[in-house]
């Protein structure tokens, strides 16, 4: 057995899981104050997000982590050609060391033109995601590592403090060759908002499509995030959710969409230009399957529908517009309400 399943073998299988992401436009001096009211809601997981150019995710969780005592931390995501895999490693390995059994973490390609702004835009972003995701697993889990890949390159680098349990490693993807990437090479896949049950479903046959190697990690977990709007008026939520659903259907959303019985019709609402859809030509129906919205017992609804079809963690995302409290209060209701009715 190798190092990396043995150290794989000391991490907990989890159940069905709620949590919330922290916007990345809340300031940072809130973040400990709304990620407590989470863990006192009896939220599973905060998830903080690392986008260009607000708060490092690194510095975020670790804040979290250190502020909070029960819930998990997830980074989603760290763009993958952003940092060294062996430094990456590092700041991870601390943190895991630190608080373990409760940090998650995430690759992703990262946002191209972002990308193009720092200067780290690879020419192959599967090629590179891949490189980094094998390169940090295999460091946490304690291996010593030397490889020639093309955007990865160490020569026998070994962590001094490897964490005792090791962190999953994440891929946040869309698309099915990102997915298999993530089925081959990573712990699990974070889905980005929307991700509905029918797309859930299609991303998962992706990534098993890249689990067929005799070397892929033995588990595979899946989170998904999604707008959340509880409200008790059905017509209130969805005209409260409205806006940032509209504002999550961009063109790179487009696998996303695909697999919804109305994606076709939606997709032909994409602007030219990459512009997302316009708010006001979302139907209700639509606003219902592209989020967790509704009276609590719709809400409830959605997150079980969520975890049956293979979502072990449903991330919910507060409406940019309301205060982040209120909804970090909300998702607690459905936590309480899953709890009661043993789900």
């Amino acid at each position: 057995m190798s190092t990396v399943e043995e150290k794989e073998d000391a991490v907990t299988e989890p159940g069905p899981r709620l949590g919330v992401r922290v916007p990345r436009e809340l300031p940072a001096a809130r973040l400990v104050e709304l990620a407590r009211r989470a863990e006192r809601t009896g939220l599973d997981e905060v998830w903080v997000v690392e986008d260009c150019f607000y708060a490092g995710a690194l510095s975020t969780a670790a804040t979290v982590l250190a502020a909070t005592h029960r819930v998990t931390v997830g980074i989603g995501v760290l763009p993958a050609v952003a940092r060294n895999p062996a430094i990456a490693a590092m700041e991870l390995a601390a943190l895991a060391e630190l608080h373990p059994g409760r940090l998650v973490t995430g690759f992703g390609h990262g946002v191209p033109s972002w990308m193009r702004q720092i200067g780290a835009y690879p020419a192959s972003p599967l090629a590179a995601l891949e490189e980094t995701l094998v390169a940090v697993r295999r460091l946490l889990a304690g291996e010593r590592v030397s490889t020639e890949g093309r955007y990865v390159r160490l020569d026998g680098v070994e962590l001094e403090f490897p964490p005792a349990v090791v962190p999953p490693v994440l891929a946040g993807v869309r698309g099915p060759k990102s997915l298999a990437v993530s089925g081959r090479a990573a712990d699990g896949t974070v889905l980005a908002e929307p991700a509905a049950p029918e797309y859930v479903r299609a991303a998962l046959e992706a990534v098993e499509r890249g689990r067929s190697g005799p070397d892929v990690p033995a588990r595979h977990t899946l989170v998904t995030y999604n707008w959340l709007a509880l409200d008790d008026d059905p017509a209130r939520a969805r005209s409260r959710a409205r806006a940032d659903v509209a504002a999550s259907l961009s063109p790179g959303a487009a696998p996303h969409l695909r697999p919804l019985p109305f994606g076709a019709e939606l997709l032909d609402l994409l602007q030219p230009g990459g512009e997302t859809v316009s708010p006001e030509r979302l139907r209700p129906e639509w606003i219902d399957q592209l989020a967790v919205c509704g009276n609590l017992d719709r809400c409830v609804a959605r997150v079980r529908e969520l975890h049956a079809v293979g979502s072990d963690s449903v991330v919910l995302l507060p409406l940019l517009v309301e205060p982040e409290d209120v909804a970090v209060t909300a998702a607690g209701r459905i936590a309480t309400a899953l709890r009661n009715t043993g789900t």
